[in-house]
């Protein structure tokens, strides 16, 4: 007897009709009329299972055609039963609608239980594996966890799958220490429990977890597959971390792995990445060398790697030899060179390459889209924008209209900014801090500060999420309109609540201080910039050094030029001027002369504005046109000498000259 009804089962007459109906549709959809016994009031049916013949095919389509979701999932777990059968792709994926309907009516999985049983259904242990599996292959992650909690609460032991998935679950919703125990607690697993968390600790870049799994899978006697090495070696390469990933390709080898066109395009990004372009270019040589022949995407990361360090040069000669070994620019490519030439400020090479694109029939995205408004916008050439749109068929997604908003604050447009993220809201976007940028930029520049204000006071509200970008853009642009003490009050705001703040941000919020001829409150938040562990950039200790040059603050001065030294930042133009006026004002010649000299040395003054410091006509007095023609002799003296003198022979020399 393969499957019998009772209508002792059913608790409602009504339910009884339904059920059977429901029961004879897919019995007939499954076999043949004369197969299918009569149902009746005190009846039950039998059928031959040496007739039965299941196939994927045939459950698929009584899946599809049964009119009841719970006769449906009775029908799936009842071919789950069956010998030399198990539920393929096709039938699990047909399951999660039917699954994610039963959900919605009866809530629990409890529920669900309790109706299978009502109409027959025996629940066992597989019951539960094979809604787990629905469940995860449908990610509706809640009912996983609560279907593993009743598999437990019916008194069954979950065995290693079901971990498995439970595992995988709570990795996806965030609690990696729950899943990590749960790896340690499972008593037998198996090459899948490994792989499960080795992939989601390297989507995670948890180092630390994910070389306590490798370690606990060598223990255990498995070894990862290439793909999950793969895996491993980009999450150390893509932290920086290429002394491991170099560990990781040994023992790739050791397994007996080839070294893949897929590894060496992930060693090379490694490099790429960490700006080692010498180590990229010497791994390209060496694949190479190996026979492997580079494609589109290894030469799109070391041309992106090159420009990005502003070597234009070695750049245009890796694209020369792509183009010499057959390839063309694909869209990616395109839009990384569209990008990366607007940022040198070659606009019209990254024209020529859209127009490029065109005469090649590739057809633009919206990151082409966005790369050209970039590229206007650094320009400044924004009649150049209508020409552009009209003949770009491009989805107005968010990244689209972000740079729209971009476009319309830089050229003038300010409302037009406005009425755009109204558009956003209205597209049923969610904005991102590009956008609230946006919105914020065209408030200030239409002359709505206080309007601005109020929908900043919203974010930081409603928002608590926003980063330094979002504080640091509306304070810069406040400044910008003229509201000094404003920003510097909101700055101050964000300092004391603790907003996410960086360098770039007490920068900015310097600036202001500057502007607003408020000089000596810089030394204070500078002073209180490093107490909170930021690091000062460049732009910061210029900024600095001008407000203290400005007080004529020649101790803090001196300091931070020492400070600059050790932190290997140049000095801007402006900057030395300032601070060689101020020096020679207050000290003997060859003292200034004597540091100056020092700094040019390590590279923080370069040698064109070390030259225009020296050569340019004395403004100071008639006194200090020697001061200018002994600092002219030592930049000479010490140029020839640049490179037989140690810094420590620099003084002696300088200070003898004349």
């Amino acid at each position: 007897m393969l499957w019998r009804y009772n209508r002792n089962l059913l608790y409602s007459k009504s339910k009884q009709t339904q059920i059977l109906k429901a029961l004879r549709f897919v019995l007939v959809l499954q076999f043949s009329s004369a197969e299918v016994c009569s149902i009746g009031k005190n009846q039950s049916f039998s059928l031959d299972r040496r007739r039965l013949a299941i196939t994927p095919q045939s459950v698929h389509s009584t899946l599809v055609n049964c009119p009841s979701n719970l006769i449906a999932l009775s029908f799936f777990l009842w071919c789950a039963k069956q010998p030399n059968y198990f539920h393929d792709a096709q039938a699990v994926n047909c399951m999660i609608n039917v699954l994610t309907q039963l959900t919605e009516k009866h809530v629990t999985v409890r529920r669900i239980i309790g109706e299978l049983q009502s109409v027959g259904c025996v629940i066992k242990a597989q019951t539960f594996l094979l809604l787990l599996r629905v469940y995860w292959r449908g990610g509706l992650y809640a009912m996983v966890i609560e279907t593993f909690e009743e598999m437990i609460a019916f008194g069954f032991t979950p065995n290693t799958f079901a971990r498995n998935v439970i595992m995988d679950v709570l990795f996806k919703i965030g609690n990696v220490d729950v899943a990590i125990k749960v790896l340690k607690e499972t008593k037998f697993p198996n090459f899948l429990t490994f792989s499960i968390a080795l992939c989601n600790l390297c989507k995670l870049n948890d180092l630390s977890n994910m070389k306590h799994v490798i370690r606990k899978m060598f223990q255990e006697g498995y070894y990862p597959n290439v793909k999950t090495l793969e895996m491993i070696l980009n999450c150390f390469c893509k932290v920086g971390r290429l002394a491991e990933a170099y560990q990781v390709l040994g023992l790739m080898i050791t397994l007996g792995n080839s070294v893949s066109i897929n590894v060496w395009g992930i060693l090379v990004d490694g490099f790429c990445r960490s700006r080692q372009l010498g180590m990229a270019n010497e791994l390209f040589q060496k694949m190479v060398g190996t026979g492997c022949s580079p494609n589109v995407v290894i030469y799109t990361t070391l041309i992106k790697g090159f420009f990005d360090s502003q070597m234009v040069s070695a750049a245009s000669s890796i694209l020369n030899r792509m183009e010499s070994d057959g390839y063309v620019p694909d869209l990616v490519l395109s839009n990384v060179l569209i990008d990366c030439l607007s940022k040198i400020g070659l606009y019209d090479d990254a024209f020529d390459i859209f127009l490029g694109m065109l005469e090649r029939k590739l057809q633009p995205d919206s990151y082409t889209f966005c790369s050209l408004v970039s590229n206007i916008c650094l320009s400044r050439r924004f009649s150049l924008l209508p020409k552009i749109a009209s003949g770009l068929a491009v989805e107005g997604d968010l990244l689209v209209c972000n740079s729209l908003l971009n476009y319309f604050c830089k050229a003038g447009y300010p409302l037009h900014a406005v009425e755009l993220y109204d558009y956003i809201l209205d597209r049923g976007f969610t904005p991102d801090k590009y956008s609230f940028v946006g919105l914020l930029s065209g408030l200030c520049e239409a002359g709505k500060i206080d309007e601005a204000v109020n929908v900043y006071e919203g974010l930081i509200t409603y928002c608590p999420g926003l980063d330094a970008h979002v504080h640091t853009i509306f304070i810069d642009r406040l400044i910008r309109v003229g509201k000094y003490h404003r920003a510097i009050k909101l700055f101050r705001r964000a300092v004391l609540e603790k907003f996410p703040l960086d360098v770039v941000s007490y920068s900015v919020a310097i600036l202001g201080l500057l502007k607003s001829g408020r000089t000596e409150e810089v030394s204070n938040l500078y002073s209180q910039m490093k107490e909170v562990g930021i690091i000062p950039n460049a732009s910061t200790y210029n900024l600095v050094i001008a407000a203290f040059c400005k007080q004529k603050d020649v101790k803090m001065v001196k300091q931070l030029l020492q400070e600059i030294r050790d932190a290997q930042v140049e000095l801007y133009h402006n900057t030395l001027n300032s601070v060689t006026k101020l020096l020679f004002e207050s000290y003997s010649y060859p003292l200034v002369l004597n540091q100056f000299i020092e700094l040019w040395k390590s590279g923080l003054i370069s040698d064109k504005a070390m030259y225009e410091q020296c050569s340019k006509k004395p403004v100071y007095g008639e006194k200090e046109s020697d001061a200018h023609q002994l600092f002219l002799k030592a930049y000479l003296r010490g140029k020839v000498l640049i490179d037989s003198s140690s810094s420590d022979d620099l003084p002696d020399m300088a200070a003898s000259v004349g």
